[in-house]
């Protein structure tokens, strides 16, 4: 045997296979299969995103409620208080007395969630406190002049 050229019908390399390779179709199904399942499995397993439901005027402050508890940023801004949720929900706005005095509250959306911003003629100082109620997150925002 000197070469790989036929004689007589055999040679000294096997012939190739007729049958097709179809372990590379198997492993590209059985991946595909799997991520289409970790998707699904995410899917259900993912949270509803947290909403703002309503919001309450109070005779010092507002009550501000949420389905799950949010993640919140508070500050005192120039005699203003902001509060930014991580939320979504609908713009409003509305206002409050407070010792016989005015406040106007707004929610508008921002790029970070919802912004509450509670402000009036006077400088404002609020603190805030949230706990869960009624299987809702309930945040109180209690307001005083400084």
């Amino acid at each position: 045997m000197h070469g790989s050229e036929r004689k007589d019908g055999m040679h000294s390399t096997p012939e190739e296979d007729p049958r097709p390779k179809l372990w590379l179709k198997f492993l590209g199904s059985v991946a595909i299969v799997g991520v289409m399942v970790g998707l699904m499995i995410g899917r259900v397993t993912t949270p509803d995103p947290i909403q703002l439901q309503s919001i309450e005027a109070l005779p010092d402050g507002v009550a501000v409620w949420f389905n799950r508890e949010p993640q919140l940023h508070g500050e005192h801004i120039d005699g203003a208080v902001a509060l930014l949720f991580n939320a979504q929900g609908q713009a409003q706005k509305g206002e409050l007395k407070l010792n016989g005095k005015d406040v106007r509250w707004r929610v508008q959306r921002s790029d970070k969630g919802l912004l509450l911003n509670l402000l009036a003629a006077r400088p404002l100082h609020g603190d805030w406190r949230g706990a869960t109620q009624d299987g809702r997150w309930r945040l109180e925002v209690s307001l005083r002049e400084e």
